[in-house]
């Protein structure tokens, strides 16, 4: 049993269930009838040579499985790529548990950190193999802490719970196996944020595959990279790393190894009708009677237009295990009534999203008059008066709901009244009464004119896959208008939605959906109560302020906020539970002040489809994008009957 230091491994969290490493097991462990044809024919070594001496064991939910098959999914869109850290790609140093109670090991055979959480020691596997047999060491660690982390040329934001106070950690190699990370000042938090879906860098960077696109270890890497069509080393580097962005990360992603149960053959972007990523051989986890996993032999995505097509193929039988973007609750008699025609059941998916959906407005626009009027706090408390929310409950959600800010659930301890009842009755002269003190004049339509005496227009900017939006927003344009406001929404394809709007600073407003309504959740992802990275779309300039002050795009946010920013610090800076929960109270207590976002209602209970073929699934789980929804259930001991 590995031993491990609670404070700085736990975080305050519950306990964590570690299972010892089988090396009784080592001549006995058992692999897929495929791999042992390919080891008998000379094209793989050995199973005792692919595994590391220490493999991570894992416990079926329910039974131990049986090899083959594919599990039949979809990406729907171009920019949908970020879902596939949801079912392949989810394999960080920890990893959250099933009941997202705490964090345990996964890449890592140990993480330990001392008393004041600013020195942690971590132990990679001996022995671990990336997909194409190369060794997985701290050289790939250091690989990317010095090109990723700390390379001003290449530049790729976020990565903050390597930072505290801006400036990276320091990195120490001890061994091939053994690192340490070492802080400036406390970074309590460190060990929760490693096991974020997509935080962790350090288990998707292969040193021996991308050095030849990176100037220091190639010098003819300007020569390659014109080659490929790229103007310079490092727009290649940067395409190839693939850290810029998610979608980056996967697009043409077969040749790039990977620790994944699951390796792209087929990746998204060189096929336009489906995408395959096949069983890893060298994959570094068994189950308890020394089985490698994973089960089944292949992940199937079917790249699908749009969400209405993936209706169509999950009520048809042809999905085995979803819910993103086909579980909306119009959706759900209708997917209960083919339950028997699709051969599929349902799974419940608990909530821990701040809203159903969240009114966006960009408060660091290019455009100055909008920027000053945006970020009134008065103009966009006018606008969730505007909103009879009740209406939108019961037309769009099928009155599963209840009026609500983004916010903490009632029950929580984090609960905050203010935040989440502020500005939510149904005041259409209240909200006239305020816009008439900042925006009177209008024009012979009734539309407002701002300071300039152009018609106040915002334009929303939507995921055109995101089917409820879609639904909300017929009817919320006439709520808006309703108060001289010329609201329009523009609906586009995902990936382009990410240039817009994540990366862009030119767009009005736009909505979006997660976030988390409590618990270590909520100190996790706090998008919408301080921002801390892109998740703050509202406030573009002022995340990255937080995260790099040198940015060429940075801008130094107002005292209020600069506030929000400083308790965050705070909050990180802490293991103590009881410390963490009052400092967190107080960003609460800001962002109720600040009103940074506004919404319509905190999300119920939803659900997804999973085919009755499908074993060791776990029937309840949270829905979340940091908590990958299904990942942390292992998806590598998912099998088929």
């Amino acid at each position: 049993m590995i031993k491990l230091k609670r404070r700085a491994f736990l975080a305050g969290t519950s306990a964590v269930l570690i299972l010892p490493a089988l090396p009784a097991l080592a001549a006995d462990y058992k692999e897929a009838a495929i791999l042992k044809d390919k080891v008998s024919g000379g094209a793989l070594p050995p199973l005792k040579d692919r595994l590391p001496e220490n493999p991570l064991v894992i416990k079926p939910v329910d039974s131990i499985g049986k090899y083959g098959g594919d599990w039949n999914m979809a990406l729907v869109g171009g920019g949908s790529l970020s879902m596939l850290f949801r079912y392949q790609a989810y394999e960080p140093l920890l990893r959250y548990t099933p009941d997202w109670s705490g964090v345990t090991l996964n890449v890592a055979e140990a993480f330990d950190g001392n008393a004041d959480s600013t020195e942690y020691t971590i132990r990679l596997r001996k022995g671990m193999k990336w997909s194409d047999g190369q060794p997985y060491t701290t050289a790939d660690v250091k690989f990317w802490y010095d090109t990723i982390l700390t390379d001003k040329r290449v530049a790729v934001n976020g990565q903050g719970h390597w930072k505290t106070s801006g400036k990276p950690a320091k990195l120490e190699i001890i061994d091939e196996q053994t690192f340490k990370v070492m802080f400036a000042k406390p970074n309590g938090m460190f060990p929760l944020q490693v096991a974020w879906a997509n935080s962790d860098h350090t288990t998707r960077c292969p040193k021996h595959y991308l050095e030849q696109f990176h100037i220091d270890y190639n010098p003819k890497a300007d020569e390659l990279a014109k080659q490929r069509g790229f103007e310079s080393w490092i727009a290649a580097f940067q395409s190839a790393s693939g850290f810029q962005d998610d979608n980056a990360f996967f697009l043409n992603s077969s040749k790039k190894p990977c620790l994944h149960a699951w390796m792209f053959t087929v990746a998204p972007g060189e096929n336009t009708e489906r995408a395959i990523a096949e069983r890893n051989p060298f994959y570094w986890k068994v189950d308890t009677e020394g089985n490698q996993l994973p089960y089944m032999d292949r992940i199937v995505y079917q790249m699908v237009a749009d969400p209405q097509v993936l209706l169509l193929k999950a009520m048809q039988g042809e999905i085995d295990l979803m819910d993103q973007y086909i579980a909306t609750p119009n959706n759900k008699s209708v997917l209960y009534d083919a339950r028997e025609q699709g051969k599929y059941d349902f799974y419940t998916l608990t909530s821990t999203e701040a809203n159903v959906m969240n009114f966006i407005f960009n408060l660091n626009h290019n455009d100055e008059t909008k920027r000053k009027l945006f970020r009134n706090k008065d103009f966009r408390a006018a606008l969730s008066l505007a909103l009879d929310r009740q209406s939108l409950i019961d037309a769009v959600l099928v009155g599963q709901g209840a009026p609500a800010q983004p916010s903490i659930k009632p029950g929580d301890p984090l609960y905050n009244e203010q935040l989440a009842t502020q500005f939510t009755s149904y005041d259409v002269d209240k909200a006239n009464a305020m816009l008439d003190q900042l925006v009177p004049k209008r024009d012979d339509q009734n539309f407002r004119l701002d300071e300039k005496g152009r018609r106040l227009t915002v334009i929303f900017e939507i995921d055109q896959a995101r089917a409820v939006f879609l639904d909300l927003f017929q009817l919320v344009i006439p709520m808006f208008q309703a108060v001289g406001i010329d609201a329009q929404m523009r609906t586009m394809d995902r990936s382009l939605w990410e240039t817009r709007v994540r990366q862009g600073r030119d767009f009005d407003a736009t909505a979006h959906q997660f976030g988390a309504n409590g618990g270590v959740a909520a100190m996790l992802d706090p998008r919408y109560y301080v921002p801390t990275d892109s998740n703050a779309m509202y406030a573009p300039a002022w995340q990255l302020w937080y995260l790099d002050r040198n940015n060429a795009n940075a801008e130094e946010p107002p005292e209020e906020t600069k506030k929000q920013l400083e308790l965050y610090d705070k909050l990180k800076s802490t293991s103590d539970p009881a410390a963490q929960q009052e400092v967190m109270k107080q960003i609460l207590q800001g962002a109720a002040d600040n009103f940074y976002v506004f919404g319509i209602s905190l999300p119920p209970d939803g659900y997804g489809i999973v085919k009755n073929n499908m074993k060791n699934i776990t029937k309840t789980m949270p829905n979340s994008f940091g908590w990958p929804t299904p990942a942390p259930t292992m998806p590598e001991q998912f099998y088929k009957v």
